[in-house]
């Protein structure tokens, strides 16, 4: 190499070298000091962005958007909604299965379309959904809450998790709820952190909305989640979501049928019965958590076309429960006591001594269909 181009080639190299010292003084500059130059990664996608809406309302009542906090608030769910792509996809999907009973069934209620996305917030839709503080099912009712609006739950069956009779219970308790507050938007907030709760922090901070009260977390979250499930749900292309329409979950259909037991049956044996599967049949009947169904009357869910077939052949394997002899001692007494088993439910004592479960209640001032090991029921005969 000659003399020239060896100086060359040092020039070139210190000029590399000068070049990297000023890039690198570049990343030491403060804090809005000059206008950095931002260079897009080859296939880059620049993320959209989504204002929240300038107005909502929530089973006809205003969203005061007009108030910094409530807007902000409403902010920060919206844009967790609205990104959240898996999950609105799920919702999207599981909103065909659902839905339109749903909407039915409010309607039939009187109650506002709304409140179909309360179930959306609880649970996703999800008949098994089971929170950390034991809340089960669609509507996620708490053990007492759900026993108080007639949900039967024991060792082997827990109705919280039955998506229509969860529905039944859950309108009953909004509208109990309405009822207390005048309002939609403090029942809902009541249907989450109690009523007692929403009840007390009105009177102690002397407001009169859910949108001006200091509430639990959870709670001060919950409504604008809702609304912003309502937004996103209810105008999905409009942020950019689109659904196959083969893409969606179908109804569930199915045949019900009313069986009476003497004793409890193993679950697979009537799977069997039904044909099918001891999965599938726990998936049309989500209420059964165990291995065995409890004696007494059920109402089963079988694949459509399949009731009869089935109610035909338990009858066949499990005649119907005669109801039981009156011991002679008691026959003049004209009063039973029975002493409830493991496992027993209601429904089963009502069949095993040929009475209805509402005579039971009345006699023993039971308020609820819960029976406990060891309790005397008396039976009037």
């Amino acid at each position: 190499m000659g003399m020239n181009q060896e100086r060359k080639c040092r020039v070139v190299v210190f000029g590399i070298l000068i070049l990297f010292w000023c890039l690198s003084q570049q990343g030491e500059r403060a804090w809005g000091e000059g206008t950095p130059v931002t260079v897009p990664a080859p296939g880059a996608m620049t993320v959209p962005y989504f204002a929240p809406p300038e107005r909502m309302d929530f089973c006809g009542e205003r969203v005061p958007l007009h108030l910094p906090d409530v807007r902000e608030r409403l902010d920060r769910e919206f844009t967790l909604v609205v990104y959240s792509h898996a999950q609105v996809y799920l919702w999207l999907k599981r909103m065909d299965r659902y839905f339109p009973w749903l909407e039915k069934e409010l309607v039939r209620n009187g109650l506002p379309n709304d409140l179909k996305y309360v179930a959306v917030a609880e649970s996703d839709l999800i008949v098994s959904a089971c929170s950390p503080a034991g809340a089960v099912g669609p509507w996620q009712f708490i053990r007492s809450t759900g026993a108080n609006f007639g949900l039967n739950q024991n060792g082997q069956i827990d109705e919280r998790m039955d998506f229509e009779m969860a529905t039944a219970s859950a309108f009953r308790y909004l509208r109990n709820l309405h009822e207390m507050f005048s309002n939609w938007t403090l029942a809902v907030a009541a249907y989450n952190c109690g009523e007692r709760r929403v009840q007390d922090e009105l009177r102690k901070q002397r407001v009169d909305n859910y949108y001006s009260l200091k509430l639990p977390l959870e709670t001060e979250r919950y409504i604008l989640r809702i609304l912003s499930i309502k937004e996103v749900l209810g105008h999905p292309e409009r942020y950019g979501y689109s659904l196959p329409k083969n893409a969606r979950y179908p109804a569930i259909r199915a045949d019900q049928v009313s069986v009476r037991l003497a004793n409890p049956v193993p679950v697979v044996d009537l799977a069997e019965a039904a044909g099918i599967t001891y999965r599938e049949f726990k998936t049309l009947n989500p209420i059964l958590i165990s291995d065995s169904v409890p004696g007494g009357s059920l109402i089963l869910r079988v694949p459509e076309g399949k009731g009869k077939e089935f109610e035909s052949r338990i009858a066949g394997m499990y005649p119907q429960p005669q109801p039981q002899a009156v011991p002679q001692h008691q026959k003049n007494s004209g009063i039973l006591k029975h002493k409830v088993a493991k496992g027993e439910t209601l429904s089963g004592i009502a069949a095993r001594y040929g009475v209805s479960e509402r005579s039971i209640m009345e006699w023993n001032g039971m308020k609820r269909k819960m029976v406990q090991r060891d309790q005397i029921i008396k039976i009037l005969k």
